[in-house]
């Protein structure tokens, strides 16, 4: 018994389509990348995302701003393999990164710190790479590793106690996006939403009393999830203040 002509054609659609959309999901796109100058080549604490000394310093400096990769703030944190195309001077593997600036160059995907940069570049070829000024590259996300680190909550330092509150979460691993954050109102019985202020900073007036339960929405490849947060800020919290969630997102 055979496949009628149809069967044949959507059998035919399976064996190519679908190892290419499986091959897909770990595929290099092609881009740009430049760098911007810092006194000691780390990023900057007033990038786009609100990170502040964190967006500095993380990932030992190798940090970039993006353009379309920003995605309104939920890019922010977001890691990526970064490889250019310059076989004399660049290194295979090139170097990993994580975002924490919106940045737009000469038709640019990575805007990177002068440290990032540098380490694209082969053992003693750095300051040559460096005066391409922009080069050629090709890209991939992939996970967030921050060993010895579980997700932290810091209160931004906008907030002022008991009225305005506004929170960032750093060392998010994996591969996933923070799309919504909630608060739980414990006299009404309900999660109230925070807003998503600028980059990675979500904020509420007139929070509720108390040591503060959280919920966040966490988006990636296998879709959306909520994970709980239960009495994770001080019920005296204050602006600076980072809380441990004894948790990861990956």
């Amino acid at each position: 018994m055979g496949f009628p002509p149809k069967s044949y054609w959507y059998l035919l659609c399976v064996m190519v389509l679908l190892p290419a959309l499986c091959h897909s999901q770990d595929a290099y796109v092609r881009s740009r990348a430049t760098y911007y100058g810092s006194p000691d080549c780390y990023g900057t604490p007033t990038g786009a995302c609100g990170f502040g000394g964190y967006g500095r310093n993380i990932n030992d400096g190798s940090v970039s701003g993006v353009s379309r990769l920003y995605r309104n703030g939920t890019g922010c944190g977001a890691c990526y393999q970064v490889r250019c195309k310059v076989p004399q001077l660049c290194v295979e593997d090139g170097a990993n990164v994580v975002v924490t600036d919106y940045g737009e160059g000469d038709r640019t995907d990575f805007i990177l710190s002068t440290r990032a940069y540098s380490r694209l570049a082969r053992p003693n070829a750095a300051s040559e790479l460096l005066a391409y000024g922009v080069v050629d590259v090709e890209y991939r996300r992939i996970p967030c590793q921050y060993p010895g680190y579980n997700l932290m909550v810091k209160v931004h330092e906008h907030s002022r106690f008991p009225e305005y509150l506004a929170l960032i979460f750093l060392y998010q691993a994996g591969q996933n996006d923070i799309t919504a954050v909630e608060l739980f109102q414990a006299d009404c019985q309900q999660w109230r939403g925070m807003r998503n202020a600028y980059g990675a900073v979500w904020d509420m007036a007139n929070p509720p009393p108390g040591a503060i339960n959280i919920r966040v929405q966490v988006s990636g490849s296998s879709g959306q999830t909520w994970v709980q947060l239960s009495s994770v800020v001080s019920s005296e919290w204050k602006a600076g203040d980072v809380y441990d969630t004894s948790i990861q997102l990956n």
